[in-house]
């Protein structure tokens, strides 16, 4: 019997490898994958217009929260929102930037998006420690040593930093930020019940830290190492010499209260 001829063994080859043999057309998708596709295609444009180009999500309406000194009004148009734009085009990276830079007093700030009109501001304001003494106003030192605000009168609580230093004492090697700091490392240190009557902050040199409590008191704190020893040695000290004018916490190990 004659084997297969070599256009027969060709079009078996052209079978078993998957490519079309003579007189095979490709076939188009059928019906209801076409549905699909355009099913899909026309929810997916449908999508892109109610977020882009409808009435529907659009900003509306803006709202704050967290202002304590700031207002919201002072916040809102410096945040700029574009009303009326599309919800999902706003830009809430570029107004948190922008409320940072102008409102110094700003901490930080989230802006949200609030489906389907809205975007909220959440601020947290800085908070003053410390008062640097600037003519008849003061400029508000933060507890990262940032000085964000002139204000007209002081905030109750909040004491005066009086920075003398002392070149003779070999201040000069410490910088006024430096200084600034540890001035602030102190404040961050005293017992919750002496910050409410601590008055002034006064710094001469690194190691030459003192308070000015209320009632004439005066506190000798050194540096601001050790500084939760030294907090826990006045509280003693208060407490056992309520009637004494001076107190030296410099060395916590070895505390002393003097005067009256």
């Amino acid at each position: 019997m004659a084997g297969p001829t070599t256009a027969e063994r060709g079009a078996r080859q052209q079978s078993e490898s998957g490519r079309p043999g003579p007189g095979r057309r490709f076939r188009l998708p059928n019906r209801r994958v076409m549905i699909v596709l355009t099913a899909s295609t026309v929810l997916l444009g449908g999508a892109l217009w109610s977020l882009y180009g409808s009435n529907w999500l659009r900003v509306e309406r803006v709202s704050t929260s967290g202002t304590d000194v700031l207002t919201r009004a002072e916040v809102e148009s410096t945040a700029a929102v574009p009303v009326g734009s599309p919800l999902i085009s706003v830009d809430t990276d570029g107004i948190e930037d922008r409320l940072r830079r102008k409102l110094p007093r700003i901490d930080s700030v989230e802006v949200e998006r609030s489906w389907p009109h809205g975007i909220s501001l959440k601020v947290i304001e800085r908070q003053p420690v410390l008062l640097i003494g600037k003519g008849a106003k003061f400029t508000e030192v933060d507890a990262d040593g940032v000085r964000f605000a002139t204000v007209d009168a002081a905030p109750k609580g909040v004491p005066v930093l009086e920075m003398t230093a002392d070149q003779k004492a070999g201040a000069q090697r410490f910088t006024t930020g430096r200084l600034l700091l540890e001035a602030v490392r102190v404040r961050g240190d005293l017992p919750a019940k002496v910050v409410g009557g601590t008055k002034v902050v006064r710094v001469r040199s690194y190691d030459s830290i003192s308070l000015e409590l209320t009632g004439g008191r005066t506190v000798m704190w050194g540096s601001g190492e050790d500084g939760a020893a030294k907090a826990r040695a006045l509280t003693a000290l208060l407490k056992a010499a309520p009637k004494a004018g001076h107190f030296d916490v410099s060395a916590p190990s070895a505390p002393a209260a003097s005067g009256s």
